[in-house]
């Protein structure tokens, strides 16, 4: 295999030798020599982790929303595009992301807000909106009621999943129960608070309890919820009437009931009068920030596709270093000069500059993190284990070895790769390593490549590698 990398290359030489023998001798001496072989595969590829945290509801809760940080998001967003366009010219979905960039744009100006009716099956939702569409202070506003599937059916999670998803796109959610909340109830109204939602709890259907009972869910729901709550009877139950005659008769009869809106009203008209702009800024910002995830998933699929060969090369020049070197000092140079190199390509895939001294000093963090999270020996333990069913590929010397930095560089590269995918810019040089995120991503891969199935794949296609004529033999008692 020709390899054209002056860094893996030059990364053999003298200075770079001394240089990590000296970083690495504390851990020599109490890891031994696999060991410090494996922290340094894992921790060479992992060049990660500055505090940033690009997830929707978390941008939102730090940011005032106003035209101009959305517009801010916008041209950000323009910017993951054009660099799609770069990457993939002929990207399936660069006209239609581009297109819907430009309306969101046009949104801002928009005067229509559109109100979504949420809560569970029977709550009243349509009755909701047809008395409050008949309302005539409610009549000079713009407004669009857009009633959603009902949620808590038990027959889809997903379903309720998309519910949830659409409502972002609405200004304001009025959500419906009928009684105290239950913790399916509770847990959506978190969801919808968590993404900046502005959502009004609406406790209809009052009417059906007695006057205690209706005052006890008032007050308990008004606690849960910080008094965010009101009460209603869209369509009351019908009274009993009862009229005595001069003859001493008596007639019944049920004479339907007035609906009470009166506090949803007042509280409707307060909201849009005050907060009409900033609900479309908000709601605004919500489809900007779900279209630009959108299109870094369509940047990201195609770095992906890029970085696997590089990962899956690495893995297997690290698998060949350790299988083929007896000397520890040998093993640890071509590891470091591998990772070293991994962690520049998939860093330039993902428009990430990064230098060798800088990819040095993260082999260094990275392999004393590895073996505090006692990930080395799980996977020395799991590669060990699967070897010893095959009596001839278990006794061929640095096999262990050479699987191990094979399947622990590619957990490395993986790593890395997740976390480049979560950046909203490139990172800057010098900023110190964020050690919980570091660690979250790391046993998050980990963990999902540690399943049999997976693992058992991997260590076979080492062995082939390593031992490319190897023959099953049969083991005779």
């Amino acid at each position: 295999m020709k390899l054209h990398k002056p860094i893996l290359v030059g990364g053999l030489g003298l200075s770079f030798s001394l240089w990590m023998l000296d970083t690495w001798h504390d851990s020599i001496v109490q890891v031994g020599e696999f060991g410090l072989l494996s922290a340094l595969a894992v921790g060479g590829g992992l060049w990660l982790l500055q505090k940033n945290r690009p997830q929707i509801g978390e941008q939102l809760d730090n940011m005032v929303i106003d035209r101009s940080s959305v517009e801010n998001a916008v041209n950000k967003t323009q910017a993951i595009i054009n660099q799609l366009a770069q990457e993939a010219v002929n990207h399936p979905s660069l006209t239609t992301l581009s297109e819907q960039l430009e309306q969101l744009l046009l949104e801002l100006d928009r005067r229509e807000i559109q109100i979504a009716v949420t809560g569970g099956k029977s709550v009243g939702k349509s009755t909701i909106i047809q008395t409050l569409k008949n309302v005539e202070t409610l009549s000079t506003n713009s407004l669009h009621f857009v009633e959603t599937a009902p949620l808590f059916t038990g027959m889809n999670e997903t379903s309720d999943a998309v519910t949830l998803s659409e409502q972002q796109k609405s200004d304001f959610v009025l959500f419906l129960t009928n009684g105290d909340l239950t913790d399916s109830e509770f847990q959506v109204w978190q969801q919808l608070k968590a993404v900046k939602q502005s959502v009004l709890l609406v406790f209809n259907k009052q009417d059906q309890y007695i006057v205690d009972e209706r005052a006890t869910i008032l007050q308990s729901l008004k606690q849960r919820v910080s008094g965010n709550v009101v009460a209603t009877s869209a369509s009351p139950l019908p009274v009993k009437v009862r009229k005595h005659e001069a003859d001493g008769s008596v007639q019944e009869w049920r004479e339907k009931s007035t609906p009470n809106i009166q506090e949803l009203t007042e509280k409707l008209v307060e909201v849009l009068t005050q907060q009409k702009q900033q609900l479309v800024c908000t709601t605004t910002m919500r489809k900007v920030l779900l279209l630009k995830a959108e299109a870094k998933n369509c940047l990201n699929s195609i770095r992906r596709d890029r970085s696997t060969p590089i990962i899956e090369q690495n893995q297997w020049i690290a698998a060949a270093a350790a299988f083929a070197n007896p000397i520890p000092a040998l093993d640890i140079l071509a590891t470091a000069a591998i990772n070293a190199q991994m962690v520049m390509d998939l860093g330039n895939i993902y428009q990430q500059k990064i230098s060798l001294e800088q990819a040095q000093q993260v082999a260094v963090t990275m392999g004393s993190l590895m073996l505090k999270l006692g990930l080395v020996e799980l996977s020395t333990r799991a590669v060990t284990g699967i070897l010893k069913t095959n009596a001839v590929t278990f006794v061929a010397g640095g096999v262990v070895e050479g699987v191990s930095a094979a399947y622990l560089t590619k957990v490395a590269g993986l790593s890395l790769v997740e976390y480049f995918e979560q950046q909203e810019i490139a990172l800057a040089t010098g900023n110190s390593l964020n050690l919980e995120k570091l660690r979250q991503v790391l046993q998050n891969v980990f963990q999902k490549n540690q399943k049999i199935a997976v693992l058992e794949a991997f260590v076979k296609q080492g062995v082939k590698r390593l031992l490319p004529e190897t023959k099953p033999v049969e083991v005779l008692g």
